[in-house]
């Protein structure tokens, strides 16, 4: 049995992730390629809790070195009881979020040096990478009114910051996406769901013909 294809949906709040990673999802299914959606943080009963912890947290909240600690550990229950013996069965794991959220939020949002964040990551999930990465981009406005409507005045810790910390992230993103473009694609977040849909579909059309 060949390898499963490991996907990670990335990119700023409000961008449409969690929505065209469903539609991904229901989309490989049809083609006969079996398929897991999972989240990040998240994805088992250990990574559920520590999601609770950082997107509600005790007291005043996390500094980004306990953030980035909090998701290195959610990662590797994820990564250990769910994403590796997926793959190992040959399915296609869809994960809303991955490494490149700590690089991006922790990192470039939070200050934390990128060599800091793959070190945890090295140590908690044995610095597994997607196969591909994809990166929705939408501008402020668009993305600014899909969190009003998701979330209306209920922002959770790490999206109610500010417009500073956010562009940071969205900078880093993209320097990301620029550094390793063998790994990522870069998808135009603006128009309905399903054009978006179909922009990522023809970006995976690589990917499934080798798979095929």
């Amino acid at each position: 049995m060949s390898r499963g294809r490991f996907i990670a949906l990335e990119g700023g709040e409000g961008v449409g992730k969690s929505t065209q990673a469903r539609l991904l999802t229901e989309a490989l299914e049809r083609l006969g390629r079996p398929a897991i959606l999972t989240r990040e943080p998240g994805g088992t009963p250990g990574a559920e809790a520590i999601r609770a912890l950082l997107l509600d947290p005790p007291g005043d909240g996390w500094n980004a070195r306990a953030e980035a600690l909090l998701f290195a550990a959610a990662r590797s229950d994820h990564v250990e009881k769910l994403i590796r013996p997926a793959l190992e069965a040959g399915k296609w794991v869809i994960c809303d979020r991955f490494i490149d959220s700590t690089r991006a939020y922790q990192g470039g949002g939070g200050g934390l040096s990128d060599a800091d964040i793959m070190t945890l990551h090295g140590i908690g999930s044995g610095g597994l990478l997607p196969d591909l990465t994809v990166l929705i981009e939408a501008a402020p406005d668009v993305s600014g009114r899909r969190l009003s409507l998701r979330d209306g005045d209920d922002s959770d810790a790490i999206g109610g910051r500010d417009a500073g910390y956010h562009r940071r992230v969205s900078d880093a993103f993209a320097r990301l996406a620029e550094a390793e473009p063998g790994r990522f694609v870069r998808i135009e977040g603006e128009g309905t769901r399903e054009e978006i849909h179909a922009r990522i579909l023809r970006a995976l059309a690589p990917l499934l013909e080798k798979a095929a």
